[in-house]
């Protein structure tokens, strides 16, 4: 059986003995009665829950981080939200937009427990965060804590407002494998001087899965009155969390990634005491004061994407927060305990699975991370993306839940032959 056939073959494993789309509440609903931690390695619950997806049957998609797939049901409601508001047109957008946008986005409030007049629905979280990065009234001399592995569009803005405003952007490391979460706030921690006004920190580090102890970095810098954005772009969905546990000050996510939300929809967190002290990326006129409202003037925009969060949190409250977590933790631990003592290979994740979920990072000695995700491409059929920077160099591999052992498989068969 050549590479192809098996992988089609791989696809057509989720026809048998499972649900239709439609009866997949019902499907749930039958193992309410099974813990997560043990519902995670019950392969034919799963093979259900990838039913619900369309995937292409040409190559094992592992690079889920970019931007997950919609399952068909979430496609097919956002599909009918399109047809809606072209039939109504301009009715629709004078009428009731913003009212169904104020309703998407008390949702997302109640999805990640905040009030929901601190919660944005945005475009991704690159406007989230860069709107705050470039709307506060920064002064010539200030500072700013961030590490090398943070998003690249964020650290570009960090630039920017260097150039512009003066501000000194002091820039730390995160070790791939740190011994203790203290050794990561000290991290943080040293780099903040009386000069300090915000520190960055990724949630989860999106090139190595690498998830971060947010309260404990939050609770130090409030210590030392320095405020505290967190992208948050592969943590929202992915991980279950509450932004009152966390106590930050701002949180911005993307919902096209863990969400599966259609391309296009983001979110802002910002703590009620500092809205009023963020310059809006858009002017948006008056606004009482502490309305979040002022920071959301976009101009007009895909109304439809909106509608589609209501769908896209219906169906991961479906399959439920701690049964994907814990299922996203079994995929990654699963191909990684059997290549992480190969002496050929390098894993840039950490080993411990309460400090990763679904993503990780491997590179192969002697192999270039692009050419690793050539050759993983073209000889295995498996695709995924190179990192090749801040200290990470390798591959990294995203599952999602509809990603198989047998697809895991494949990937740890093509690590043991490049040895």
């Amino acid at each position: 059986m050549d590479k192809r056939t098996f992988l089609r073959s791989l696809g057509l494993l989720s026809l048998a003995a499972v649900p239709s789309v439609y009866g997949m509440e019902r499907w749930i609903e039958l193992h309410d009665h099974i813990a997560p931690e043990e519902l995670a390695g019950d392969e034919k619950f799963w093979q259900g829950i990838r039913k619900g997806y369309r995937l292409k049957p040409d190559y094992i998609n592992l690079e889920n981080g970019y931007y997950c797939m919609q399952p068909q049901k979430t496609l097919e409601s956002f599909i009918q939200h399109v047809r809606d508001v072209n039939y109504q047109a301009s009715y629709y957008m004078r009428t009731v937009q913003w009212k169904n946008k104020k309703k998407m986005s008390d949702k997302l409030a109640e999805l990640v427990d905040c009030p929901a007049d601190e919660l944005i629905i945005t475009r991704n979280t690159t406007e989230s965060l860069d709107m705050i990065i470039g709307g506060l009234h920064w002064e010539e001399g200030d500072e700013a804590v961030m590490a090398e592995q943070d998003y690249g569009a964020m650290l570009n803005m960090f630039k920017q407002v260097a150039k512009r405003n003066g501000v000194v952007n002091k820039i730390i490391s995160v070790p791939n494998h740190p011994k203790s979460d203290e050794e990561i706030v000290k991290l943080y921690a040293d780099a903040i001087t009386n000069k300090t006004r915000l520190l960055m920190v990724c949630h989860m580090i999106n090139i190595t899965g690498h998830i971060l102890p947010i309260r404990k970095i939050c609770d130090m810098a409030h210590s030392k009155g320095v405020q505290v954005m967190v992208d948050g772009a592969h943590a929202l969905a992915h991980i279950k969390f509450s932004m009152k546990d966390l106590d930050c000050d701002y949180y911005g996510a993307s919902l096209h990634k863990w969400l599966s939300v259609p391309l296009g929809a983001g979110v802002l967190y910002v703590k009620k005491k500092h809205i009023s002290n963020i310059w809006p990326l858009l002017a948006a006129g008056n606004r009482e004061e502490g309305d979040i409202s002022v920071l959301n003037h976009i101009g007009t925009h895909p109304v439809h994407t909106d509608l589609a969060i209501a769908d896209a949190i219906d169906y991961y409250m479906m399959i439920g927060p701690e049964r994907k977590e814990e299922r996203l933790r079994y995929l990654q631990n699963y191909w990684t305990k059997q290549v992480r003592s190969l002496p050929h290979i390098i894993l840039n994740t950490p080993e411990d699975p309460t400090r990763s979920c679904a993503i990780a990072n491997i590179g192969v000695k002697g192999i270039k991370p692009g050419e690793l995700a050539k050759i993983l491409l073209e000889k295995y059929k498996i695709y995924t993306v190179s990192i090749d920077r801040a200290g990470v160099h390798g591959c990294r591999i995203t599952p999602n839940v509809f990603t198989t052992p047998a697809e895991l498989d494949v990937l740890v068969k093509a690590l043991k032959d490049l040895g």
